[in-house]
């Protein structure tokens, strides 16, 4: 019998006004049929909105369907007397652990599932010791939930699902919020509860790599399923993924590029190790013999020059030297010129606007609880800069960021903005607030009003703009972020995950900050939608000079996207440079629960084989300009 059977599943949601009244309707699923055997490994790939989440909630019994029916077991979920077993036999982790995370303390929360369905205390401690020991919080058993980060809740929510042992999970974007060694060891986890216990898997994802673990890949589209097979078969269709909205892995975009660049490579590569012998069987990367590259010189110009005009600015000003750039801009304003924009370089003929100087955070100080968040660490915000924060979860990043706006007052140091210590007495942090705007990592605590456009508006309101200003700044943020007008009377609670990001951060841009902070701002975002918003914050450190800071777990976002990056562990600064040179140290990088960008990765594989080959490369294009160079042969 099939896990899982849908047929015809269709689904319809109301869109009211503040009267209750139905302004429109917008169907979710559309006409859905599709089986999930036993102990399958399917990962869901689709755009925002485009119904994956709403699959998710009905085979939890969630939400039932418009039209059609979908069973569990052979148990109809529109069926009330099924519902308590259904849900025990289809677990779910939601894309933000605070939605079930219900315990005050770590292991009770893990323990409540397995409790409410009769297990046996005995057996639901040792379940619970398992599930938290299989996610890394086996250390945090007896922690109050409220002192996690986000990634460490996400962890023991997904634990609370592990202790039901359930017959199906469905993940939704659940580790959206990991750090990459936390992500490897809870997909790790997944992958042996399919493997070992035949639990069936539903991965709902907008991390290609993630979807590549899978045995089997469901594109869904405006509600629709378009696309099912195996990762080969899909991400042999790069263009019809493209046409969705999706993307490829980056191994398998860099095997596309090498492809166009002469290389014989198989389709839908997608594992490093795969992509690395394949690289290494071709007659130039050895064979005895000093066989150049494919390509002469002439056609490796050509390729450099085909990159994205913005992938060739964002390479001169991350090579340039700062003091050529200030040399330049010196010179001109000697000889009566007008000063460039040192755009990228930081501003650095002006003082960093934003300035934190020997500042330590202590949570709950002189009781029992008091633990160092942050250890004394000083560092300069700039204009016309993207600064990186990269860290493993829990390592100060947050408690860090928020300080830059006065939410959290430091135990020790001092917040400066233009040179004043904004908690002196006096201080009107309120106004501080709409220059140094911050998007939080879950954006619906940012959201409250009945529709978007009011909540976009509701910044430029507080700074005593006019209606129409606000208005005409709230729908060029609604455009900026990827929101059309469509989405303007739509109430901030009926959007996806994705929408939500998108929406909190269009609040915060339509103030229009000197400095914007945001916290794992893609998370939730599929693939279009986060190199539209990533190309939106170039433009922001370009144009108008604003100074940026990202908070990311992503390190291929952060290489392409980084002037420089900070890096933190245990509350304690580790690291601080360009991105080359921070991922230089890929040792001291991975010691730190981090990883280096995917393409980084291949090429230190294709090295430790013996091709002479640069591992410097942080961007698909960079990497096949590294590996169409001329090679010496492999050592045997």
């Amino acid at each position: 019998m099939s896990i899982i059977r849908t047929e015809d599943l269709s689904y319809e949601f109301s869109v009211t006004n503040e009267d209750g009244e139905t302004t429109e309707t917008h169907r979710a699923l559309k006409g859905l049929d599709l089986t999930v055997e036993p102990g399958e490994f399917i990962a869901i790939l689709g755009r925002n909105g485009s119904g994956k989440s709403t699959l998710a909630k009905h085979i939890n019994a969630l939400l039932t369907p418009t039209e059609g029916a979908i069973w569990i077991e052979g148990m109809n979920t529109a069926e009330e007397a099924h519902l308590w077993e259904i849900r025990s036999r289809a677990g779910m982790v939601f894309q933000n652990p605070d939605n079930q995370i219900v315990a005050t303390v770590v292991e009770e929360d893990v323990g409540f599932g397995p409790e409410n369905i009769g297990v046996p205390t005995a057996e639901i401690w040792q379940r619970v010791e398992k599930s938290l020991a299989q996610v890394g919080m086996a250390a945090y058993a007896k922690t109050a939930p409220n002192r996690l980060s986000g990634g460490q809740k996400q962890r023991v929510a997904i634990a609370g699902v592990l202790a039901m042992r359930p017959k199906c999970i469905v993940f939704d974007e659940s580790t959206a919020m990991l750090d990459p060694l936390g992500r490897q060891e809870v997909l790790e986890s997944i992958r042996e509860l399919n493997r070992a216990a035949g639990i069936t898997v539903l991965l709902i994802t907008h991390h290609m790599e993630e979807a590549a673990l899978a045995g089997r890949i469901l594109v869904m589209s405006r509600g629709r399923l378009v696309m099912d097979g195996t990762p080969r078969e899909i991400f042999s269709q790069g263009e019809v993924l493209r046409s969705y909205g999706l993307d490829l892995p980056p191994v398998t975009a860099l095997a596309e590029a090498l492809r166009a660049a002469g290389f014989d490579l198989p389709q839908g590569i997608y594992a490093e190790e795969e992509l690395a012998e394949a690289i290494l069987a071709l007659p130039f990367a050895g064979n005895g013999e000093d066989a150049p590259c494919p390509l002469p010189d002439a056609e490796r110009g050509k390729i450099v020059e085909a990159l994205p005009v913005a992938e060739k600015a964002r390479r001169f000003w991350r090579h340039r030297p700062k003091k050529q750039a200030m040399r330049d801009a010196f010179s001109m304003t000697m000889e009566g010129g007008t000063a460039p924009a040192v755009t990228g370089a930081g501003d650095l003929l002006h003082p960093p606007p934003l300035r934190l100087d020997s500042v330590s955070y202590t949570y709950e100080p002189d009781t029992p609880m008091e633990t160092q968040g942050l250890k004394p660490l000083s560092l300069d915000i700039r204009r016309g800069e993207i600064l990186a924060i990269i860290g493993a979860t829990g390592s100060g990043k947050s408690t860090l960021i928020q300080m830059m706006n006065g939410l959290n007052k430091p135990s020790s140091g001092q917040v400066l903005w233009e040179g004043e210590d904004i908690f002196s007495e006096g201080y009107d942090r309120r106004r501080l607030r709409s220059r140094v705007g911050l998007v939080f990592q879950y954006p619906e605590y940012q959201l409250f009003e009945a529709d978007i456009l009011k909540d976009i508006c509701f910044g430029p309101k507080n700074q005593g703009l006019s209606e129409e200003e606000c208005l005409v700044r709230a729908r060029a943020a609604m455009a900026a972020v990827g929101l059309g007008p469509e989405y303007e009377n739509r109430s901030p609670f009926d959007l996806s995950g994705g929408e939500k990001r998108r929406a909190a951060i269009a609040g915060v841009l339509a103030m229009e900050p000197d400095i914007l902070v945001v916290d794992e701002p893609v998370a939730g975002l599929d693939p279009e939608g986060r190199r539209d918003l990533l190309e939106e914050f170039r433009r922001l450190r370009d144009e108008k000079g604003m100074g940026i800071v990202i908070v990311s777990h992503s390190m291929d976002d952060v290489a392409a996207l980084a002037d420089r990056i900070l890096v933190l562990s245990h509350g304690e600064k580790k690291m601080e440079g360009t991105p080359r040179e921070v991922f230089a140290q890929a040792e001291k990088i991975q010691a730190l629960g981090l990883d280096l960008p995917a393409v980084s990765r291949v090429l230190l594989k294709l090295k430790e084989k013996g091709m002479s080959v640069q591992t410097d490369a942080l961007t698909v294009e960079e990497a096949v300009e590294r590996i169409t160079r001329p090679q010496s042969p492999k050592t045997i």
